[in-house]
């Protein structure tokens, strides 16, 4: 799956964007599939921004986002719902779990939504103790750190199938000990999968071999 941006700018942020230099916005700018990317990008750049265009939760930019050759826009609700469900997994940087859901029934939404599930239940179990989260996975969402909502959210996003993982900001409430397992994992699960990774952060991260760093 390859996604191509074409002259791509939020319109809220318009004028502050073209007032800087950057590697993304209103460039032509082709994500490579397979390929491990670091955008970084300070605040105020537009991070969470990109990540909602690149999962097409907002489309209030100007220029293109193209999936396969096509624009956002083209694809039906069904096709979106399918890439989303098959092809693209993402961790938003609010990682909007469930609060009424415990975490394990969290994580097991994404799992159980398939008709055959990629991801089995013992699968779910071993990547929770990589992580450190096994003893928090009865408890409901609202009771979790936010370190622990985190790893939660990251074990989620690897139980679905996907060609491209995007996660914004997913290690900045996490010790170094944990990050790296997290980033361990997710660099493992990505390869075995030959899925992209695309990763937007505030800061230099060298947690991952990437092929390609941007500046926001």
């Amino acid at each position: 799956m390859q996604i191509q941006l074409e002259n791509l700018v939020p319109v809220p942020l318009k004028d502050k964007i073209l007032q800087r230099s950057s590697d993304i916005w209103n460039r032509q700018v082709t994500f490579t599939p397979g390929h491990f990317i670091k955008i970084k990008a300070p605040s105020g750049t537009g991070k969470t921004t990109l990540v909602h265009y690149l999962y097409h939760i907002r489309n209030d930019y100007t220029g293109a986002i193209l999936v396969n050759g096509k624009p956002w826009p083209s694809y039906s609700k069904n096709n979106i719902a399918d890439i989303r469900q098959k092809q693209v997994s993402v961790v938003f940087q609010d990682l909007r779990i469930f609060e009424q859901l415990s975490a394990q029934e969290n994580i097991e939404l994404k799992r159980i939504m398939m008709p055959q599930p990629s991801c089995t239940a013992e699968k779910i179990q071993e990547m929770a103790a990589r992580l450190n989260v096994t003893h928090v996975l009865a408890q409901s969402g609202r009771t979790l750190s936010y370190g622990e909502r985190q790893r939660i959210a990251i074990i989620r996003a690897l139980v679905q199938p996907f060609e491209w993982l995007i996660m914004d900001e997913p290690f900045s409430h996490l010790d170094e000990d944990n990050a790296q397992r997290a980033a361990s994992l997710i660099a493992e699960e990505c390869k075995a999968r030959k899925a992209g990774f695309i990763l937007t952060d505030l800061d230099h991260d060298n947690r991952f071999e990437y092929d390609t760093l941007y500046n926001l």
